[in-house]
């Protein structure tokens, strides 16, 4: 294989050489160039959902500006705002923020930008009790994110929190401090936010949900919390301008084709590595990502994820030496935005004298290259996946990079990437047990399976 050009997001395959025959290896390359043109001319499966492609690119400064303006309206004025969504309505705004926020809770820059909180991703009760308790004492904004308005949990947690909203600022009040992102011109949610006045911005339709951070899903609530979005756009630009080049060398391309050759070597299940904890939610962005778009009709890499060297301490016993079935793909940030130093200490009780001076990143990157020999030796295939720092940039390239290595993966295995007839399943049995009406046949059903 060759050499890569400099990019936003690069791709160090030496650790996965040893596991690759060449030969085979340049046909699945081929079959990648081949998804790469299905993917890029819009005539494979799944064609309509193909407007975040080319979405960086349109992305102007007037919608940026209708970003910053609800920023700066609600800088001084609340506390906090509940963005409400799930799946990909929530996790790209999460993953954002978890990886270029303060880890601790301070404010960004020092400026007093509203806390972003979370609600609708879940069912937990005692999340939602626990959510209003923290709301008490704060003013806050609402962010609500559906394309139906119907979906069960941000539709359970919308109706709460704009009872609760409404009881303590008054109904008038919404206008400024509620908004939609919802269809264009139907649903549930587009009916409500017309009748009370809110304001709206608008999902694309052909934007599935999983692809949709660099829309208002994401945008709004990062600008909110004092991110600079232009800066995430221009990075989102600049790697779509990479990933656009028909080459064996492209990124995106060399990636989706190691993971379906790794597939087919029975290695059925990729691991996502970070040795940050700040992205530990888009690990999980990513998860759903590669899992919701590859996980059909029988086939798919199995997503998960691991952080170290947390989990060094835990799941690294499996890794090293459990089933052969695995292969890691690890993020690396290979400059870290802050400097501790290791001190000296007379006592040397822990004997760690012999690393003092050197900066904690420098352990970290040697405990990366250990685990990375370690793992290979022990039969696990590593591709490394690099940038150079981990600030707005580098962030939006990385979620361009890997919707554009989903779209060609997937093609390259053999599925539609933009459906997901599976996630339906599991809410229809809901709605029968919970007594939705036009249920019962099925409510029935599953009573005369539980007897």
């Amino acid at each position: 294989m060759e050499n890569l050009v400099k990019s936003p997001v690069n791709i160090n395959y030496r650790g996965v050489e040893k596991f690759i025959d060449t030969p085979k290896f340049t046909s699945v390359i081929n079959e990648a160039l081949n998804s790469y043109e299905t993917l890029i001319s819009k005539n494979g499966e799944g064609a309509d959902f193909l407007g975040w492609l080319d979405l960086p690119s349109k992305i102007n400064s007037d919608e940026i500006a209708c970003y910053q303006s609800i920023a700066d309206e609600w800088r001084d004025r609340v506390d906090c705002v509940v963005v409400v969504g799930i799946g990909g309505s929530y996790l790209g705004a999460k993953a954002s923020l978890n990886a270029l926020l303060h880890s601790f809770g301070c404010k960004k820059n020092g400026a007093n930008w509203p806390e972003i909180l979370f609600a609708g991703h879940n069912m937990s009760e005692e999340y939602m009790a626990e959510l209003l308790d923290y709301l008490q004492d704060r003013t806050f904004a609402i962010i609500v994110i559906s394309k139906s308005g119907t979906t069960t949990e941000p539709a359970v947690a919308f109706r709460i929190l704009k009872q609760y909203f409404e009881s303590r600022f008054g109904k008038e009040l919404s206008k400024e401090r509620i908004v939609a992102i919802t269809d264009s011109s139907r649903g549930a949610l587009k009916e409500v936010a017309d009748r009370e006045g809110y304001r709206k911005f608008v999902i694309p339709d052909d934007v599935g949900g999983r692809f949709s951070v660099l829309t208002p899903v994401g945008l709004l609530p990062l600008a909110v919390a004092g991110i600079d979005v232009k800066l995430l756009i221009e990075g989102a630009v600049a790697m779509k301008n990479e990933c656009y080049k028909k080459s064996s060398v492209n990124p995106a391309i060399v990636y989706s084709a190691l993971r379906n050759y790794l597939y087919r070597s029975g290695k059925t299940t990729e691991i996502f590595v970070s040795y940050t904890p700040k992205l530990q939610y888009f690990a999980e962005w990513w998860k759903q990502l590669f899992g919701e778009s590859e996980g059909k009709n029988g086939k798919g890499v199995f997503p998960a994820s691991v952080g170290f060297t947390t989990d060094l301490h835990s799941m690294g016993q499996y890794i090293q030496d459990g089933l052969r079935n695995i292969f890691e793909t690890t993020l690396k940030v290979n400059s870290s935005l802050r400097e501790v130093l290791i001190p000296y200490d007379k006592s040397d009780a822990d004997g760690l004298n012999f690393i003092s001076g050197k900066r904690v990143e420098e352990c970290n990157h040697n405990a990366h290259l250990g685990t990375l020999l370690a793992h290979i030796d022990g039969g696990v295939p590593n591709i490394s996946i690099e940038i150079d720092t981990l600030n707005e940039y580098s962030l939006g390239a990385l979620f361009y990079f890997f919707e554009f290595s989903c779209g060609v993966s997937a093609y390259t295995l053999g599925v539609n990437p933009f459906d997901q007839p599976g996630v339906e399943d599991y809410k229809k049995n809901m709605f029968a047990l919970l007594g939705k009406p036009g249920y019962e046949d099925l409510a029935d059903e599953i009573s005369r399976r539980n007897s």
